[in-house]
């Protein structure tokens, strides 16, 4: 039986994680350094959004190992380390990859080599390097945030309208009968998400759930 956080619990948790990164897990952020994410080992590049430490790009991969079907045309998009769209490729799905940040791609790449999978990566914002495919999977792990981005890494928490673009454009790249899977948190703009989705004429649903204390993380089905 799940039991419900309060806010002022979610709060302690938010201030206890924060005091626990500038501690400790600071060492591993914005570092070289080698995580593993189930079976898959991965460099993750000091510029590149670590999956692991953050969690959400390890959540997508734990769903993403009982959903993704086999030979399924898939796009990683935003993919940072290259976690999901790999773990993809290793259940025989062919994958494109793509990022703005082009230290996020030569991340993906070696950790394609790595993991000795197949993945076609691509710089560039958002679709544009995707323009006329169209894909079975869709797998985005979007900007916690509003607001521009500082720098590289930043790419990864904050855009100014992703979300807008993000959902005015799926519908182009998915096959009819295709759908998107997505990671929202209520620590970012999951409300904002998932309206710009409704008006878009998506329907989606919550397929994955985990409560981390400080913010409840979400994988929902968009189609």
């Amino acid at each position: 039986m799940s039991v419900a956080v309060a806010p002022l619990e979610r709060r302690v948790w938010r201030e206890f994680l924060r005091l626990k990164m500038r501690l400790w897990d600071q060492r591993r952020y914005g570092r070289l350094v080698l995580e593993r994410v189930g079976d898959m080992p991965l460099v993750v590049l000091p510029e590149v959004f670590n999956p692991v430490l953050l969690r959400s790009g390890a959540f997508l991969v734990e769903v993403l190992d009982k959903l993704a079907p086999p030979r399924a045309h898939v796009l990683d998009l935003g993919c940072g380390s290259g976690a999901a769209g790999i773990a993809a490729a290793l259940r025989g799905c062919r994958v494109v990859a793509v990022d703005i940040n082009p230290s996020a791609v030569r991340c993906t790449r070696i950790n394609a080599l790595l993991n000795n999978v197949s993945v076609d990566v691509h710089q560039g914002d958002l679709f544009a390097p995707v323009k006329d495919e169209r894909f079975d999977l869709v797998l985005f792990n979007p900007p916690y945030y509003r607001g521009q981005p500082r720098d590289a890494l930043d790419h990864a928490w904050r855009s100014p309208d992703v979300i807008e673009r993000f959902s005015a454009e799926l519908r182009a790249h998915m096959y009819d009968d295709g759908r998107a899977l997505v990671v929202l948190s209520t620590d970012g703009e999951r409300d904002s998400f998932l309206a710009n989705l409704a008006v878009q004429g998506f329907q989606y649903e919550v397929i994955a759930q985990r409560d981390y204390g400080n913010e409840l993380m979400s994988v929902y089905s968009v189609c």
